[in-house]
């Protein structure tokens, strides 16, 4: 009886275990295969007292058009959207497209719909990608919040499925 009890028991936390382990390499998995990736940034709000210092961040392509949809119909809370990436002029990656789809080619990043954006218009979407909070220790994010005032740039890395990942926040002028 006592040994089934501890072998329960090994089971249990080993079953814990392997599921924290998958989940931790499903997030890793963007940083360690994936393409870099460099994209305008803008902070919003720098600090949080529950979540502690980080910047959270926002991208040209956090907020898209509900005409880009044309078609589609209203898209719920969640839905999986694909956003096509292309190198502009500056260096750094713009949207390209958007599909509901995922590509067969390109760079392209994967996002869900967080619901409308209230504070600009109704006509469009609030898009989430996983990468909009950068997390550093106090003196770095302060410092970061200053770098930031004017914009900044944002590494990503995707994967060949779109997930991203944010490797680092750089201010404008430390390009």
């Amino acid at each position: 009886m006592k040994r089934r009890v501890v072998i329960g028991l090994v089971a249990a936390i080993g079953v814990q275990f392997f599921i924290l382990l998958g989940m931790y390499i499903k997030a890793q998995m963007p940083l360690w295969t994936g393409q870099p990736v460099s994209v305008k940034t803008v902070p919003v709000d720098p600090r949080s007292l529950f979540r502690g210092n980080y910047a959270q961040l926002n991208y040209a392509f956090s907020t898209l058009d509900k005409a880009l949809f044309k078609g589609q119909g209203r898209l719920r809370q969640g839905e999986v959207v694909y956003v096509g990436l292309e190198k502009g002029a500056s260096g750094l990656y713009e949207r390209a497209s958007v599909s509901l789809e995922q590509p067969q080619g390109g760079v392209f990043i994967r996002g869900r719909v967080a619901g409308q954006n209230f504070w600009n218009s109704s006509d469009s979407y609030r898009i989430r990608y996983g990468i909009e909070a950068y997390f550093a220790p106090k003196e770095k994010a302060l410092d970061l919040e200053k770098q930031l005032r004017d914009g900044g740039v944002a590494e990503l890395m995707i994967s060949a499925d779109g997930r991203a990942s944010l490797k680092v926040v750089r201010g404008s002028g430390n390009q």
